[in-house]
Formats: structure tokens, sequence, C-alpha cells
């Protein structure tokens, strides 16, 4: 069987948990199918993967348009494959186009729902109105469509209510153990400015609504004086986010000591490293359909603490690996708190909770590795999603 993946993301370009997903997921079937990459960006050396830039006639083009563009080089490349599969809506155009076009089917993994991210309009502009069309128009031409998580599928068919439920399969990320470990390095912790030694509460994320920086920051100025503050962030949205993000920072700077912030790209290594110093490791997401980042702490063994929305509660146990902060949210799409002063006030106080008490943190770290490594291995992934294909390409004959 052959499948072609298409996808934005795909090493050495990998900026999320889309990119991640791809990757450890292609590594795995191509052990089983014969799979092809489509994937944006500059030309890559490695078998069975093919690049495409944006058209040279579209490099003055809304960013929206530059994507369509690369989606229509890759139509015609699909044929002789026996199921497409698009991850993103920068993908989706191609994967639907190349669906009607070979008469094949298209599987759809869904790692984000433009309904749920309105925010991009501040991003994309007109361009948000193009990806909300491509998007909701290759989910209900899709002979499949993968949910990352339950609460991902409850909000596709809720954003989505014309789709088939039986359609909407839940095929959980997952996390390479034996990649993400605890490691230790105090010499890179003290390059970085973090005192091994003083407890330390870990952000790693892009700089965008849906990550919940701005609730974390507001939540620090609350924590224990000897708590150091380690955020590993870049990558704005958009210049207003980002400006935000910095008075919350120089504000919390002058209220405390032990404030680091990292924007730069991190290699997986340095990472597993901070996130193995981390007392606790925070994701105040306010959408966060499931969450790679939190696997990939479990694995390098540190307590989580996480907004109980999304797909969180289906990795965090809580009281087991971690804790869940509850959030009551505006159903707007936004994913806004209804009262955001009580949300600050509580992620506060159960990141207090955990970073005050190191033995039970360490508990909580070790049943997150155990979790990661049992619920949410690749190999399991990837036997779900084969039997999917086979499943979408029988029906198709």
């Amino acid at each position: 069987m052959r499948v072609d993946i298409v996808t934005k993301e795909y090493p050495p370009e990998v900026y999320g948990g889309a990119g991640v997903h791809v990757t450890e997921l292609v590594k795995a079937l191509r052990e089983r199918l014969d799979v092809r990459v489509r994937a944006f960006g500059a030309p890559r050396d490695e078998d069975g993967t093919t690049s495409y830039p944006v058209p040279a006639e579209l490099d003055a083009a809304n960013a929206a348009v530059q994507t369509l563009g690369v989606d229509l080089e890759i139509v015609g490349d699909v044929a002789g494959a026996d199921v497409v599969h698009s991850h993103t809506w920068y993908a989706n155009f191609a994967g639907h186009l190349a669906s009607l076009l070979h008469g094949i089917p298209h599987v759809v993994t869904a790692h984000s729902l433009e309904p749920l991210r309105p925010w991009k309009a501040e991003q994309l502009g007109g361009g948000y109105a193009v990806s909300s069309y491509i998007e909701k128009t290759a989910y209900e031409g899709a002979a499949a469509v993968v949910a990352v998580s339950d609460g991902m599928r409850r909000d596709i068919l809720r954003s989505y209510p014309s789709l088939d439920p039986d359609k909407v399969r839940v095929i959980y990320n997952g996390i390479d153990v034996e990649a993400w470990q605890p490691r230790t390095d105090h010499a890179l912790l003290e390059r970085f400015g973090i005192d091994p030694n003083r407890p330390s509460v870990v952000f790693v994320g892009r700089i965008t609504r849906q990550k919940g920086l701005p609730y974390f920051l507001r939540a620090a100025a609350l924590l224990p004086t000897d708590v150091q503050i380690v955020l590993c962030a870049g990558a704005p949205d958009t210049p207003q986010i980002m400006a935000e993000v910095e008075g919350l920072v120089r504000d919390l700077q002058q209220g405390r000591d032990g404030v680091v912030w990292i924007d730069e790209f991190l290699q997986r290594d340095e990472l597993c490293a901070i996130l193995t110093s981390a007392t606790t490791f925070v994701c105040p997401s306010v959408y966060e359909p499931l969450g790679i980042v939190n696997l990939e702490a479990m694995a390098c063994g540190a307590a989580v603490v996480g907004t109980a929305t999304g797909g969180i509660p289906e990795v965090v146990v809580d009281g087991v690996t971690g804790r869940l902060v509850p959030i009551e949210q505006v159903q707007d799409g936004t994913g806004t708190p209804t009262d955001p002063d009580r949300f600050v006030a509580d992620l506060a106080a159960t990141l207090t909770e955990v970073v005050s008490d190191p033995e039970r943190a360490r508990a909580y770290g070790e049943a997150g590795r155990e979790r990661a490594a049992t619920a949410f291995s690749w190999q399991a992934i990837a036997d779900a999603t084969e039997a999917l294909y086979r499943e979408v390409a029988d029906s198709s004959r």
C-alpha cells in the first residue's frame, strides 16, 4: 500500500506539535508501508520525501494564497497513491483536490481547528477566512478525520455538525520515550542562567493566544519568591502578543529574580535537560487538542500542571502524573476564561502546591514517564493509522 502524506512541517522545518507528530508517524509507518512525504519548504535529502517551495510567481501574495499555490504543485504528484493523508489546513487543500482528481480516499488529521482559533484573524487577516474555508471543505469531503483526543473529536463534531460521527476517529499523538528521557546537564542549565538547586516552573511553547502564556506570567507573580520561572518561548504570532508578553516578563523581573527567558531554538537534548530539571512543567493553554509538549515533559520525568481543557485531561491524570487546573471558558471559540482572575489564582495555587512539595512532584514525574511509555507509543499509533488506511481504501473500491 502506498500512502502520500502531505504536511507543511517536516524536518528540519518543524516548529510545532503537528510537525513532531508527522515526523514520528512517518518513521513508524515506513517500517510497514510505502510512505511518500510531500512537504512544504526547502529541498530535503531523504528518500521518499519531496519538497515544494512557494511558487516564484506568488512571492508577494498573501500567505494563504502562497499556501494554496504550494498545494496545487503537490496535487499532480499524488497520482498512484492508495490514500492521501493531510495534516493541518495548510495541506488539506492538496489532500482534498488529490482525492477528487485521482479518485483516492483522503484522510485528515486534526491538530487544531480554525473555528476555535479566531485570534488568527489578527495574524492572517483575510487569509483566515481562506484557511477556514479550506479546512471546512476538506473535513466535509474526507473519507476519515483523525482526532488526536476525545476532546478534539467533540470539538470537530461541534464545529462541523454535518460530519458523519462514524468518520471521526480518535488516534492519539505519541512520544518516543527513548528520544525524550531524563537528562542531567548542570553546565547547560548554568549557561542559560538556571540554578539547578532552586525549585523551578518551566514553560515550553510558542507565543500564541492558545498557549495561555500571559495567564501563566500573571500567575507566576503569585508564586513563592524562591521559585524560578523558566520560559522557553518564541515564534510570536503577532507583534501585539509579543509586546504583551514582553511587558509581563519585564514586570515579573522587576518583582523577583530567577526569571529566565530563552527565545532561541533549542535542540532536543537541551530541552530534555531543562525539562528534567523542572520541579514542575506548566501547560496553561486555553486551547489544546492534546499537547505533545505535555508528553515530552512527562517522558523527561517532570510533573505537569495543565489546564483542564481540550485533550489535556486525557494525558495528565490529576493527582497521579500532575495536577489539572479547572477553567470555565467563553463559548465563542477563543477559549478565554469566563473569569480570568479566578483562572490565574487557581493556576498559581496549584503550581504553588506542586512546586512546594518536591517529593510529590518527583512521584508525579515518575508516574508520568511510565504513562507516556505505555499509553502513547508510536507503534500503537501506527497500528491504528494503518488499519484506518486499509479500511478507507477498501471502502473506496
